[in-house]
This record gives structure tokens, sequence and C-alpha cells, in this order.
């Protein structure tokens, strides 16, 4: 396995190495968004209530949501599944 190194030369660019280290964080909380939201579209949970079903409008948004994630994912060729 290959080694990479980050190097940021400043206490400005603390922000830059807070993100960089925290990318694999950013990833897995959108990945529990998209199965929170999945849990409603595929097998019609509600989100706020697991025990009961999705109505037909919360169904609707959180088919829309999870969409407009993986639209906006794809646009930064990021992808929840690799």
């Amino acid at each position: 396995m290959g080694k990479i190194i980050l190097e940021f030369d400043s206490v400005e660019e603390q922000d830059d190495v807070r993100a960089a280290l925290d990318g694999y964080k950013w990833k897995l909380a959108m990945w529990d968004l998209d199965q929170l939201l999945r849990g409603t579209t595929k097998h019609g949970a509600s989100m706020l209530d697991k025990s009961k079903e999705a109505a037909e409008e919360e169904f609707a948004v959180a088919e829309k949501i999870r969409n407009e994630i993986r639209n906006i994912l794809n646009d930064y060729n990021l992808n929840l599944d690799d």
C-alpha cells in the first residue's frame, strides 16, 4: 500500500487539515442519512416513527432528498457505494 503525506504550513490552514482528516466521517454521516431515507423509500418505514408506515408525502420527500443527495455527490465525483 502506498503512503500519502498531507502537509499544511500554517495555523490559517487548520480548517483544511480538519476537513482532510474528517473526510471519512463525512462519508459515514452521508451514508447514515442515505440509509435513513432508504428505510422510507425501500421499506416504507416512517423516518419519524420506525414502527409506523410512511405517509405518501413522506415517501415522496424521502425519495426526492435521496435523489438530490446522489446528484450532489455525483457532481463532486463522489459515490457512497465505493
